[in-house]
């Protein structure tokens, strides 16, 4: 994760007075040449001096635990995706609503989607040898088709949640090279996905997402439950972790569990890393980066943003979630934006007839920056963004922000 140190070492072969061998050998960094004694050679490592490992997703390994949350609509495609995945993480394409952004190359929506979604990952591929994921959410009426479609494309994860996977798997085909990943918020959740996954498909999770009710956007859990701590991210990770761990040792897989949700800075990342998580999941922080796909206008509702601006809102999906407040917001609780039509039909859980407003055109005019027509769903951290700046600016923060922890903690 951060720059590594060579050190040589220098092994010495000598006879003992029972004439055996022995080796004996010193350390020294690689910064002169060195004359070395007779019998002797070097063997020369790399030494990491942080211990943010690698993260393994099946046969993929990620150079660093981070993954770059899916965010919808529009707000992170190709551009944000490989800018992530060429920093070492995994960079994720979320196909909510991309049917909008690709509208022109198709008459109907569900075809436009998958054009789309279909395009996103091709344009990240070509800007990135690293790895890109897919975020697919349940609710999708046109969830299969994304789910076809990522594999096809070979997308390297897919990312499914709101709502349990449960037959994620039956897509997969005879040479399918993606790995599948079930975002949960509870034990439960990840023990039932588990245990059908294995007796339906005999397959495994090749990772775990948990994602607490700090997160941003739609959230898996009731509206009491998110400020109370026995639902906390911190509460969760080791009760996850305990409950894979059973389908880690009877199947002898690896399953690695992924912290999300309120995540920011370096420190937060060592701390949950310490709780059992082989990683984070972290997606508001990545907004207000110059390589994020949103308008401009889009990531400064971020920037301009203080902590009582986070607001708990109640979606049209049918679940509870969180957002900054805008004029947007303001119309609907006034009752001034209910839809007339549905034009897209995008989503199980949704009657235009009884929800205040179309979710999908919403996000996508905040994608746009029509920020009077739309919002923008956000971590509970998100106001702490105060600029924009890179994506490798970001990770070496966060990588730098790790060590000071990780130091703090050793001393």
């Amino acid at each position: 994760m951060s720059a590594g140190k060579s050190i040589m070492l220098i092994f010495m072969q000598k006879q003992n007075d029972k004439g055996s061998n022995t080796v004996k050998y010193k350390s020294d960094t690689i910064s002169s040449s060195l004359c070395l004694p007779n019998n002797s050679y070097i063997c020369t490592i790399n030494i990491k001096m942080c211990n943010m490992n690698n993260l393994k997703i099946g046969n993929l390994i990620a150079r660093i635990p981070i993954i770059q949350g899916g965010m919808g609509v529009g707000i992170s495609l190709s551009g944000l995706a490989s800018a992530v995945a060429n920093e070492g993480g995994v960079g994720v394409i979320s196909c909510a609503g991309i049917g909008l952004i690709y509208r022109n190359t198709a008459k109907d929506y569900m075809e436009a989607c998958k054009i789309g979604l279909r395009e996103e990952i091709r344009k990240a591929k070509e800007k990135s040898s690293g790895i890109i994921g897919v975020n697919i959410m349940m609710a999708l009426t046109n969830f299969s088709d994304m789910v076809k479609t990522a594999i096809a494309e070979k997308a390297d994860v897919i990312f499914a949640g709101a709502g349990l996977p449960m037959d994620l798997p039956k897509y997969r085909t005879p040479d399918c090279t993606t790995k599948l990943v079930p975002i949960v918020s509870s034990a439960r959740a990840a023990r039932i996905i588990c245990e059908k996954w294995k007796t339906l498909y005999d397959y495994l999770p090749d990772l775990v997402v948990v994602e607490g009710p700090k997160a941003g956007g739609h959230l898996g859990f009731k509206t009491n439950q998110i400020d109370d701590e026995n639902f906390s991210i911190q509460k969760l990770i080791p009760e996850v972790v305990k409950e894979v761990a059973l389908f880690e040792e009877k199947y002898n897989q690896e399953i690695p569990v992924i912290a999300a949700g309120g995540i920011y800075s370096g420190e937060d990342v060592y701390n949950i890393m310490q709780l059992g998580a082989k990683g984070v999941q972290i997606a508001s922080r990545f907004v207000t980066t110059y390589e994020c796909d949103a308008d401009i206008k889009f990531k400064e509702s971020y920037i301009n943003a203080k902590d009582h601006d986070v607001e708990i809102i109640q979606s049209p999906v049918g679940m509870p979630g969180r957002a900054l407040k805008g004029e947007f917001l303001e119309k609907v609780k006034q009752g001034l934006t209910a839809p007339k039509s549905c034009p897209y039909n995008c989503l199980h859980t949704c009657d235009y007839t009884k929800v205040p407003y179309c979710i999908i055109v919403t996000l996508y005019n905040a994608y746009l920056g029509k920020m009077d027509k739309g919002y923008a769903f956000a971590g509970s951290n998100a106001y702490l963004a105060t600029k924009i700046t890179s994506v490798k600016e970001i990770i070496d923060e966060l990588v730098t922000g790790f060590g000071v922890a990780e130091k703090a903690a050793l001393a």
